[in-house]
């Protein structure tokens, strides 16, 4: 989620200072004496290079208080992405200043560093590494690429972390501060793999009910069958739902935000078919048995004193209708409604019902069609908005176009909020 640009920059100076602490520290302890400064600069890049890896690494691991501490799941996995292509950079860069400094030995010395070929074994795990690294860092950018597919090619990441420090134990042997950073890095790639990815550190729930709200969605109401998870309206949680009376499951996470929180634990989750898993989920039936994680994100949990704006796009809904579902609005609310078709719009007859028994809720429902909506005649109808926070959730597209619209009207920037849906 993103918050005003003052505490975005907070929140970004906290994980920059996490994400560079340890590199940092592993240079200032690591750094070389009495070499040649292209050699020294080898062997900085190598360990900046290393830890960061292991930062990476820790950055990646889903767990709800580490995910607040970073300012949320989506802000650690944006640091994630940016601490792996810095680390082989880094890497990268190892084996290009080792050349360097082999040319000023002897220029066939510089050949003969960049030609795996002409190395050992131990050397040949360096370049298998970035090898991996660069493999599955190419992948990260293919935005298109399916889910799944998208998710086997991530697994080339780990294995070049564990062929980089393999490569580094064998040259150097057992060298504390790199035991240090094995040990960092098999904790995290541990959690993430058996208490994330297999859930064991998930909790049980199961389908009570699935209502079919438009075509190509359905809300399931989730039961839970041990402890439950304390979500809050706004939140999201990961979910792998499994097998059923004659339903089958995909196996694997997925992230959904609540669209409803009751006081005994049971939560509900709209889905949309919107990729293959989600499209199967629509066959859901009562009783399936479901693993959930978290919960994640800050979405309309800090919310000034204020009138609210709330703009929603499609399934954006959730995350408002959420909130209407835990109490009665206790600040005037405005929630611009905005949807392709009549017969696309979840929740409106519930939406509507709000709007006409709660005087401090109005509800401006639009159809959109196929044409981009007309924020500056929908903003107009909102009293005082400048006077207003604002809380937006939706497609990419639809808020970067209603983000300029919104300055030009007044609004402190401080007090937008938005949720894309670009998290993957």
């Amino acid at each position: 989620m993103n918050k005003g640009p003052g505490v975005q920059w907070r929140r970004r100076f906290t994980t920059l200072a996490l994400t560079l602490i340890l590199p940092l520290a592993v240079v200032w302890w690591a750094f070389p004496e009495g070499l040649t400064p292209w050699r020294s600069a080898a062997i900085v890049t190598a360990w900046a290079g290393t830890a960061l890896l292991v930062v990476n690494l820790l950055l990646m691991v889903r767990q709800p208080h580490l995910a607040r501490l970073l300012g949320g799941l989506e802000p650690a996995y944006l640091w994630h992405h940016r601490s792996g292509m810095a680390a082989y950079l880094l890497l990268l860069s190892h084996p290009l200043t080792l050349a360097v400094d082999g040319w000023f030995e002897a220029p066939h010395r510089a050949w003969e560093i960049l030609a795996p070929w002409a190395q050992s074994w131990p050397v040949w795990l360096g370049w298998l590494a970035l090898v991996l690294l660069m493999f599955g860092l190419a992948t990260t950018f293919a935005l298109r690429l399916p889910y799944r597919r998208w998710r086997g090619f991530h697994f080339a990441l780990g294995l070049g972390v564990v062929f980089g420090l393999a490569h580094v134990y064998v040259l150097l042997g057992e060298v504390i501060l790199l035991l240090l950073l094995i040990v960092l890095a098999l904790l995290a790639l541990g959690w993430r793999l058996i208490a994330s990815d297999l859930g064991v550190a998930s909790l049980p729930y199961r389908v009570s009910q699935v209502t079919r709200q438009v075509p190509g969605m359905i809300e399931a109401t989730l039961t839970p069958a041990a402890t439950a998870l304390a979500v809050t309206p706004g939140q999201f949680v990961l979910v792998a739902f499994g097998d059923g009376t004659h339903f089958r499951g995909c196996g694997e996470y997925h992230p959904f935000t609540v669209s409803g929180v009751a006081e005994d634990g049971t939560i509900s989750l709209a889905i949309k078919s919107l990729g293959p898993c989600s499209q199967h989920i629509q066959a859901m039936e009562p009783g399936v048995r479901v693993r959930l994680q978290g919960p994640f994100g800050t979405f309309l949990q800090e919310s000034a004193m204020a009138p609210q704006l709330w703009v929603a796009g499609g399934i954006g809904i959730t995350p408002f209708i959420a909130a209407l579902r835990a109490q009665p609005r206790t600040r005037h609310t405005t929630l611009i409604y905005l949807f392709r078709r009549a017969a696309d719009a979840a929740f409106l007859e519930e939406l509507t019902d709000y709007a006409n028994n709660d005087p401090h809720f109005i509800l401006h429902a639009v159809e959109t069609g196929k044409m981009p909506a007309d924020f500056p005649h929908l903003l107009q109808q909102v009293d005082e908005l400048a006077q207003h926070e604002v809380n937006i959730c939706g497609p990419a597209p639809m808020v970067n176009a209603l983000l300029p619209h919104l300055g030009k009207s007044g609004v402190d920037p401080e007090m937008i909020h938005y949720e894309r849906f670009d998290f993957r």
